[in-house]
C-alpha cells in the first residue's frame, strides 16, 4: 500500500508539472517523499530551464574566464571527468550569481593515436569514430547539468580549428622557431610512431602499447622552446600566478637552472648539432673542437664519413667532431665544447686525441675581457639565428613530429630545388585526406606543386603534429571559435586573457602547461595577447580512486563480487572460488583494474545533482577521492532534510490557523539573533571557499551547518521570523551552483509560500529563479575576523564590522595587532623579520607576522643587571 501511495503521489507530481508549466512549480504537492524517481522527475523538468545564460563578449569589464581542461573524446565520461566538470560548473555558476560575466567553454582534444588505433580495429575512419564519441560525450556532459557555453565549442580535429593550428606553426617557422633535424628518437614498433622521452617508462616500454621502445634515426620537426627557457623560468615568479603551489616547482624542475647557453651549429652532414656550454666565449678559440659521446646519434651518421666537422661561425673556422667519452661532459649533455686556449685540461685532451693545433687568429686571450668575448658570441648567435639562449643543460627543444594519420598536417612542402617550403597562408588549411588510406598504394597523394617554384614533383610533409601542439593554444581559440579570418580577435584576447581559473589534472601539470605557457609567451612577443602567462589561478584536482582487488599470487585483477571480505580494516580478502588471498587497495579508476564506476549508472541510481554533491563532498578538490558507497548517506540524508525543511516551511506559512506569537519577546528576538549570527557565519564560510580557497567540500560542510541551525528553529520562528526566511533563502541560493536542479525545485516551493516577510530586494528576489539570485552577502553590522598569525600560528582574532573590513590596510592591521596584549607579549624577545597582509573583501583579513628569537648576549664580569627586552619593529 505504501509503494502504491508513493506512485500515486509521483503521478500527481508529474501531472502537476504539465498543468503548471509556466510557473515551474510543484509546491501544491504535499508530503511527497524525496525518492529517486522524484529526483529524476525534478531533473527532467529543470534541465530545460537551466543553462540559458551565455557569455557577453561586448561587455568584458566584469569577465571571469573559468576553463577546465578539455577531454579526449573516448566515448564515455569517467568519474574523473565528472569531478573536474562539476568543480568548474559550480564555480562558474557561483561567479555568475556574484554578477560576473562568466566565460565557461567546452571542446574536444580530438586528434591522437588512440582514435586512430580504435578506428583501425573497427574498420572505420578515425573521423567517424571521433565524431560519434563527441556526440555521446556531449550528451553525458549535458546530463551532468554543466552550464558550458556551447556556442564556443571547438574540436581540434575540425578543419576550422587545425587551419589555425597550422597558421601558428608557420608563425613560429617564419620567426626561426621551427626547424627540421635528424634525431635519434624513441620508436614504438606496435603503434609505429615516435614517442617523447616522457612517454617511455622506466623499463624502456611505451606508455600506451607497452612495447619495448626502439631507437631510430629520423628527420623530425622541432619547435625551439629553449629560446624562451629563461623567460619561462622567470615567468613562474610573475605576480599574476596564484595558487600554483607545487606546480611551480614541477615547472622549475622541468626547465632547470638556466646556467648556460645553447647553440645550433651546422655539421658537415647537414645536421644541426646542439652545443651547450656555460662559457660561450670559448667559441672564440680558433683551436676549439667538439667532442661527442660515443653513443651520440651522430655516431651512426659518422660511419658514412671519414671525418665529421662542424662550423664555428664565431671564428670562421671548421671544428673537428671527435667521438670520445674522455672529457667531463656537462650534466645531461653528450656534447662537449673544448677550448685549449682557455683551459689546460682541454689542451691536454687535445694532445691525448692527437689533434693538431690550428693557426691562431692573433688574439691574446689573457688580455681580452671574457665578458666582451661572451657578448660578442651571444650577439652573433642571435643575429645569425644560431641560438645563444640562456637555458639549462638538460632542456631540449620540443619534438612535434608524429608518424601517424590522425593529427594536424604540418604545412610544409618538400621540393628538390627549394628545400622545405612553407605553405602560403592563402592555401591553408592543408587538409587531411578524407581517408587514412593515404598510407596505401595511392602514390598521387604524395605529390604536389611547390608553392615557390611550381615544381610538380614536390612532396607534402606526411608527419602530423603532436597533440600537445593542438592543446597549446585552444584557450585562445575558445574566445573566438567561429572566426574565419583570424586565429582569434586580438581585442577579445586583450580583454579576456589571462584565464582567471584553470582546472585540470596533475598529469598535465608539466608538459601541457609548459607548452601552453611557451605558446602564450611567443604570442605575447607578437603583440597578440596582453600577458606572458596564460593562466592566473590554477586548481589541480586529485584523481578519483576506486577500490581494486588483486589476486596475491598472480597479480590478476578481479571484480568485487568475486571476493569475500575477511577484514575490511586490514584490507584482507579471499577469492570466493579458490580461497586465494586477495590484496585490496585504492587505485586510479580504470577498466583494466576493474574498479571503475560508470557515471551513467550513478545518474540513473542517484540522480545528477546527488552525484555532483557526492563528488564534491568530504574531500578537497585537490586531494584524491576514494570512491566508496559508505560516504553516500551523508549527502542523501542532507537532501532529504532540506526537502522536509522547505515543505514544512510552506506548510506553516500556508496554515490557516491563527497563532499568537509575540515577535517582540525576549525569547523570539534571542532566537532571531542566533539565526542572524548563523546566517552570517555560514555565508562567510561558504563564500570564502567558493571564491578564494576552492575547498568546495568545506563549503558543503558549512552549508550543512546552516541546515542544522535552521532545523533547530522553533515553529514560531519558521512562521513569523524574517531572519529565518532570509537564512532559508541563503541556504537554497548557496546550494544552487552545486545542485542546480534540486535547488531550483526547492526555490520554486519556497517562493510559492504565502505571508512573505522580506519585501526588500536587497536580500533576494521572489520573482526570479534561484540561479538568477544575487549571492548572499554578510550583513554590514556583523563583525568579521582580522586574524593575526605569528610564524604561521594563530595568535589572536580581532573583530571588525563588515562595513569597515574592506578599508583596513596593512598598516592598520599592524597598528591593531601591536595594540593587542597577546601579540605584544609574544613579541617581547622576538625580532620581526617581515609581515604580509591578505584582505578577502567582505569576508575577512589575515595578518602574518614572521619573527626570529633574539639571542641573549652573555653578560661580562663588569656588567651588572640585564638588558631590557622589547619588540623590535
Amino acid at each position: 500500500m505504501q509503494i502504491l501511495s508513493q506512485l500515486k503521489s509521483l503521478k500527481r507530481f508529474t501531472d502537476l508539472y504539465k498543468r503548471r508549466w509556466v510557473s515551474r512549480s510543484c509546491t501544491d504537492v504535499k508530503d511527497v517523499e524525496l525518492t529517486q524517481e522524484l529526483k529524476h522527475c525534478i531533473e527532467k523538468h529543470w534541465c530545460k530551464h537551466l543553462n540559458q545564460e551565455q557569455f557577453n563578449d561586448t561587455a568584458l569589464g566584469n569577465k571571469f574566464y573559468v576553463l577546465s581542461m578539455f577531454p579526449y573524446p573516448s566515448g564515455n565520461l569517467h568519474m574523473g571527468h565528472v569531478r573536474v566538470y562539476t568543480i568548474s560548473d559550480a564555480i562558474a555558476r557561483f561567479q555568475r550569481m556574484c554578477g560576473k560575466n562568466v566565460f565557461h567553454p567546452m571542446g574536444w582534444d580530438a586528434f591522437g593515436l588512440p582514435a586512430e588505433n580504435a578506428a583501425i580495429q573497427r574498420g572505420i575512419e578515425p573521423k567517424v569514430w571521433t565524431e560519434r564519441n563527441i556526440a555521446q560525450m556531449k550528451q553525458q556532459v549535458t546530463d551532468l547539468g554543466c552550464s558550458f557555453d556551447w556556442s564556443h565549442e571547438l574540436s581540434t580535429c575540425s578543419v576550422e580549428y587545425y587551419k589555425w593550428t597550422q597558421k601558428l606553426f608557420l608563425m613560429l617557422y617564419n620567426e626561426g622557431m621551427a626547424y627540421q633535424n635528424e634525431a635519434l628518437v624513441n620508436w614504438d614498433p606496435v603503434d609505429k610512431t615516435v614517442l617523447a622521452d616522457e612517454q617511455v617508462d622506466y623499463n624502456g616500454c611505451s606508455w600506451r602499447s607497452g612495447a619495448k621502445v626502439e631507437k631510430r634515426l629520423l628527420k623530425q620537426w622541432f619547435i625551439k622552446t629553449t629560446a624562451y627557457a629563461k623567460q619561462l623560468l622567470e615567468g613562474l615568479d610573475d605576480c599574476i600566478l596564484k595558487d600554483w603551489r607545487d606546480i611551480i616547482n614541477l615547472q622549475r624542475h622541468w626547465i632547470g637552472e638556466c646556467n648556460g647557453y645553447s647553440f645550433q651549429l651546422l655539421t658537415s652532414g647537414s645536421n644541426y648539432l646542439r652545443v651547450w656550454t656555460a662559457q660561450p666565449e670559448h667559441f672564440k678559440d680558433p683551436n676549439a673542437f667538439v667532442v661527442l659521446k660515443t653513443e651520440h646519434y651522430l655516431g651512426k651518421v659518422a660511419q658514412d664519413e671519414i671525418h665529421m666537422t662542424v662550423e664555428n661561425p664565431f671564428t670562421g673556422t671548421i671544428m673537428p667532431l671527435i667521438f670520445s667519452n674522455e672529457p667531463a661532459f656537462p650534466e645531461n649533455c653528450d656534447v662537449y665544447l673544448a677550448a685549449p686556449n682557455f683551459r689546460e685540461e682541454d689542451r691536454q685532451l687535445q694532445r691525448s686525441l692527437s689533434l693538431s693545433f690550428f693557426a691562431d687568429n692573433g688574439l691574446n686571450f689573457e688580455s681580452l675581457k671574457v665578458a666582451d668575448l661572451r657578448n660578442d658570441v651571444l650577439e652573433t648567435a642571435k643575429r645569425l639565428k644560431l641560438g645563444g639562449y640562456s637555458v639549462s643543460s638538460k632542456l631540449q627543444d620540443w619534438l612535434i613530429s608524429r608518424q601517424r594519420y590522425w593529427g594536424t598536417p604540418i604545412p610544409i612542402i618538400h621540393c628538390d630545388k627549394c628545400g622545405a617550403v612553407p605553405v602560403p597562408d592563402s592555401q591553408l588549411p592543408v587538409r587531411l585526406p578524407e581517408k587514412s588510406a593515404f598510407k596505401s598504394e595511392n602514390k598521387d597523394i604524395f605529390q604536389c606543386s611547390c608553392p615557390k617554384c611550381g615544381n610538380d614533383g614536390a612532396r607534402p610533409e606526411t608527419d602530423t603534429m603532436d597533440t600537445f601542439f593542438d592543446s597549446s593554444w585552444y584557450y585562445l581559440r575558445y574566445l573566438d571559435a567561429n572566426n574565419k579570418h583570424e586565429m582569434f580577435d586580438k581585442r577579445l584576447a586583450h580583454q579576456c586573457m589571462p584565464v582567471d581559473l584553470y582546472i585540470g589534472g596533475k598529469e598535465h601539470a608539466v608538459l601541457h602547461l609548459y607548452y601552453a605557457r611557451f605558446i602564450n609567451h611567443f604570442l605575447h612577443s607578437q603583440g597578440l595577447v596582453p600577458t606572458q602567462e596564460p593562466f592566473s589561478r590554477l586548481l589541480v584536482q586529485g584523481m578519483v580512486m576506486g577500490r581494486s582487488y588483486r589476486v596475491k599470487g598472480s597479480g590478476r585483477y578481479v571484480q568485487e563480487h568475486e571476493v569475500e571480505i575477511v577484514n575490511v580494516k586490514r584490507n584482507q580478502a579471499i577469492l570466493k572460488d579458490t580461497k586465494e588471498a586477495v590484496v585490496i587497495s585504492w587505485e586510479k579508476m580504470s577498466k583494466s583494474k576493474m574498479n571503475g564506476v560508470d557515471p551513467t549508472d550513478m545518474f540513473r541510481e542517484y540522480g545528477t545533482d546527488t552525484t555532483r554533491l557526492i563528488i564534491l563532498a568530504d574531500v578537497a578538490p585537490t586531494s584524491h577521492r576514494n570512491w566508496s558507497n559508505a560516504t553516500f548517506p551523508g549527502i542523501l540524508n542532507w537532501q532529504k532534510r532540506l526537502w522536509r525543511m522547505v515543505n514544512e516551511f510552506c506548510d506553516l506559512r500556508s496554515s490557516s490557523e491563527s497563532c499568537k506569537v509575540d515577535i517582540n519577546s525576549i525569547e523570539f528576538k534571542a532566537e532571531e539573533e542566533k539565526l542572524f549570527d548563523a546566517r552570517n557565519f555560514y555565508v562567510k564560510g561558504v563564500t570564502f571557499n567558493y571564491r578564494h580557497a576552492y575547498q568546495l567540500s568545506v563549503a558543503i560542510s558549512k552549508m550543512q551547518g546552516l541546515t542544522n541551525s535552521l532545523k533547530r528553529a522553533s515553529k514560531s520562528i519558521q512562521s513569523f521570523s524574517k531572519e529565518y526566511e532570509r537564512s532559508l533563502a541563503a541556504q537554497l541560493i548557496m546550494l544552487a551552483p552545486m545542485a542546480p536542479h534540486f535547488s531550483s525545485e526547492l526555490w520554486s516551493k519556497f517562493v510559492s509560500a504565502p505571508k512573505r516577510l522580506n519585501c526588500s530586494p536587497t536580500d533576494f528576489n521572489w520573482e526570479t529563479d534561484v540561479l538568477a539570485q544575487r549571492w548572499p552577502e554578510i550583513d554590514q553590522q556583523y563583525k568579521v575576523d582580522l586574524t593575526v598569525k605569528v610564524n604561521g600560528f594563530e595568535n589572536c582574532i580581532i573583530k571588525i564590522a563588515r562595513s569597515h573590513i574592506d578599508n583596513v590596510t596593512h598598516n592598520d592591521a599592524l597598528d591593531l595587532a601591536f595594540n593587542t596584549d597577546s601579540v605584544t607579549s609574544y613579541l617581547i624577545d622576538k625580532k620581526i623579520r617581515t609581515t604580509n597582509f591578505a584582505l578577502y573583501p567582505g569576508i575577512e583579513a589575515v595578518l602574518n607576522i614572521y619573527v626570529d628569537k633574539v639571542k641573549q648576549e652573555k653578560s661580562n664580569s663588569r656588567t651588572t643587571g640585564s638588558k631590557e627586552g622589547g619588540a623590535i619593529v
